[in-house]
C-alpha cells in the first residue's frame, strides 16, 4: 500500500534478530566465559602443585661420638684463623715493575716479591753522591792552600824575630792559616752531610724493593705489574694498597664463640676435639690456647682460641669447624667412658610425646625415634636410635614428613 504521497514505508523488518542468530551469539559468549574460568583454574591449580611440589630447606649435621672416654662438656663452631697474617703494602707511593710470586707460592723472609719504579729515587742518589764527591774533592784543594799558608807563616815568624818583617805581615800570615783550617773543616762538616743525604736517598732506593717479612705462604695476589700501589688509600681507588697477602700456617689455630652462660666450663689447657666441615670423619686433637677477656655484648658470646696439638697441610685458613670441649677426667662410674653420640638439641622434636629425629637419606627425611640420655652443653646424648656418621636435620619447617624430598643448605 502507499501512502497519499506516494513514497514507500521504510522495511523495518530487515533489522528484525532471527532465532538462530539469537542463540548462536549467547553460546559464544558462553564458550568464552568458560574457558576465561578454565584459565583461572589451571593458573592456580599449577601455583598450588608447584608450591606443593616445592622443596624445603634444611640445614643438617653429623651425629658424632664424644672420643677418648672423656665427657663432652660443650660444642661450638668457628674457622681456622692464623695467628701470623700479613698483607703486604709498599712504604711509598710508585708504580710496580715487577711481581714475582703467585698464590700457593711458598717464600723465605727477605724474599723480594715485587719492585717498583726506583728511577727517581737513584736519581736523588746520583745527585747526593757527586755533592759529597765535590765536596771531598774541595777538601784536597783547600789541604794543599793551607800546607802554603803554613810555610808563610813559618816564613814571616822568622822574619819577625829578625827585625825585617813588620806585625801585620805576620798577622796576615797567621790569619790565611787559620782561615783555610776552618775551611777544611766545615767541608768535612759537609762531606759527613752528603753522606747522610746519601743514606737517606738509598734508603728510599731500598723502599722500592717489597720483601716478605716471615716464612709463610701466599695466599693472595694484590697488585700486578704496572699498577700504582701505595700505603695509603688514594687516586679514586685507583691505586692499590697492598702487594700480597701472607700467611704463616704453621701459625694456624682455631677461633670460636662460646656462649657467655658457658665460658665458665672453658679454661686454658683444656682438651679439645675439632672437625673440620671439609672432612667430617677427621677428628683433630686440640686444646684451649686462651679465653679472650672481653664479651660481644650484642652476640652474648666469648671469643676461644684453640691451638691443634699437631699441624696438617689439609687445614686451611678459614675453613669452617667444629669443636667439642672435654672433660679433663673421665667418668668415675666407669673408669674409662665409654664414647657417646651426641646430637645438637636443636635436632630433637617432640611428636606425640616421643622424642625424634628426622634422619636425612638420598635427599629424603626419615622419622626415627631416639632415647635421650641427657644433655652435654649444646648437645644432646642419644642412648639408642642414631649412630655415628648419620646425617640429620638441625633446622627445618615443623611440618616434615617421612619420604618428603628436601634440599640441603649449603
Amino acid at each position: 500500500m502507499e501512502t497519499s504521497s506516494g513514497a514507500a514505508k521504510p522495511d523495518l523488518g530487515s533489522l528484525r534478530i532471527r532465532e538462530g542468530q539469537r542463540k548462536g551469539g549467547k553460546t559464544g559468549k558462553l564458550l568464552g566465559g568458560a574457558a576465561a574460568l578454565l584459565g583461572v583454574v589451571v593458573i592456580i591449580t599449577g601455583g598450588v602443585f608447584a608450591f606443593r611440589n616445592q622443596k624445603p630447606v634444611v640445614e643438617v649435621a653429623i651425629v658424632q661420638k664424644s672420643i677418648g672416654g672423656r665427657p663432652a662438656l660443650l660444642n661450638a663452631s668457628g674457622y681456622v684463623t692464623p695467628r701470623r697474617r700479613a698483607t703486604i703494602a709498599a712504604k711509598i707511593t710508585g708504580r710496580v715493575t715487577a711481581v714475582n710470586f703467585d698464590e700457593g707460592m711458598h717464600v723465605r723472609e727477605g724474599f723480594i716479591l715485587a719492585t717498583l719504579d726506583d728511577s727517581d729515587a737513584r736519581r736523588a742518589l746520583d745527585s747526593a753522591t757527586a755533592d759529597r764527591n765535590a765536596t771531598e774533592a774541595a777538601i784536597a784543594d783547600l789541604e794543599v792552600q793551607l800546607k802554603y799558608a803554613q810555610i808563610e807563616l813559618h816564613r814571616a815568624l822568622e822574619l819577625q824575630a829578625a827585625g825585617v818583617n813588620s806585625q801585620e805581615a805576620l798577622d796576615n800570615a797567621r790569619t790565611a792559616a787559620d782561615s783555610l783550617r776552618a775551611k777544611i773543616a766545615l767541608a768535612k762538616q759537609q762531606v759527613i752531610a752528603a753522606e747522610a743525604r746519601i743514606h737517606e736517598a738509598q734508603q728510599a732506593v731500598d723502599n722500592c724493593v717489597i720483601r716478605a717479612p716471615f716464612d709463610g705462604i701466599v695466599v693472595s695476589k694484590d697488585a700486578q705489574v704496572g699498577e700504582m700501589v701505595s700505603p695509603i688509600s688514594a687516586g679514586g681507588g685507583f691505586t692499590r694498597t697492598g702487594i700480597a697477602t701472607i700467611v704463616d700456617m704453621n701459625s694456624n689455630e682455631i677461633e670460636v664463640d662460646v656462649n657467655e652462660a658457658y665460658i665458665a666450663r672453658v679454661v686454658p689447657g683444656q682438651p679439645v676435639t675439632a672437625v673440620l666441615d671439609a672432612y667430617p670423619d677427621w677428628q683433630i686433637p686440640s686444646k684451649v690456647r686462651t679465653v679472650i677477656p672481653s664479651a660481644d655484648r650484642q652476640k652474648a658470646t666469648v671469643k676461644v682460641r684453640i691451638s691443634f696439638l699437631k699441624l696438617d697441610p689439609r687445614i686451611l685458613p678459614d675453613m669452617g669447624i667444629k669443636v667439642t670441649f672435654l672433660g679433663n677426667e673421665p667418668d668415675q662410674k666407669s673408669g674409662a667412658a665409654a664414647p657417646e653420640t651426641l646430637v645438637p638439641t636443636d635436632a630433637v622434636r617432640d611428636v606425640d610425646g616421643r622424642k625424634v629425629v628426622y634422619l636425612v637419606k638420598d635427599e629424603r627425611v626419615e622419622h626415627r625415634a631416639v632415647t635421650l640420655g641427657g644433655t652435654r652443653g649444646t648437645e644432646a646424648v642419644v642412648l639408642a636410635g642414631l649412630t655415628a656418621g648419620d646425617t640429620i636435620v638441625v633446622k627445618g619447617p615443623a611440618n616434615l614428613h617421612d619420604g618428603q624430598a628436601i634440599e640441603i643448605k649449603k
